[in-house]
């Protein structure tokens, strides 16, 4: 599967999607606020992100969803906040979407649906909690997403 994820880059699970993808050698793609806005300062330049017209995290979340063909929310509780809009934007666009704690005993269940629902050199745009809403989840969210990038490209 030639997959191309898509990212906002704040820190946490979105930052975590970036970097696993990087280290793999797939594309990336995403819209990230005017000035590369995040929540641990301006963005690096590595990540390879689109600013929006606007500083408005949320106008980033609608841009990335509908600039993809399915959702993907990494978290490991309820969502909230962002997330929670991420899954909204999905739903009212028509887009498929899945939430899943990165949990290894998940792993099968995300790369079948990601199979399925994102065409070949598809677009599978990947979001979830901030750093600071979910400490630790950088960690968690990037070892969990190697293993299912890499379970897709062999696909």
């Amino acid at each position: 599967m030639a997959l191309t994820i898509v990212s906002g880059g704040q820190s946490g699970v979105d930052r975590a999607a970036l970097d696993a993808a990087m280290a793999l050698g797939l594309d990336v793609v995403g819209w990230c606020p005017a000035h590369r806005w995040a929540e641990d300062g301006p963005i690096p330049g590595r990540y390879p992100l689109r600013e929006t017209p606007s500083a408005d995290p949320a106008e980033r979340t609608r841009w990335n969803v509908r600039d993809s063909d399915a959702t993907l929310v990494v978290a490991p509780a309820a969502p909230s906040g962002g997330t929670a809009l991420t899954l909204e934007v999905a739903h009212d666009l028509g887009r498929p979407r899945l939430v899943v704690p990165p949990d290894p005993d998940r792993l099968g269940e995300a790369a079948d649906w990601a199979a399925h629902v994102v065409p070949e050199a598809g677009r599978l745009n990947v979001a979830g909690p901030r750093e600071s809403e979910a400490p630790g989840v950088y960690v968690a969210a990037r070892a969990w997403l190697t293993d299912l990038f890499t379970r897709l490209r062999q696909r």
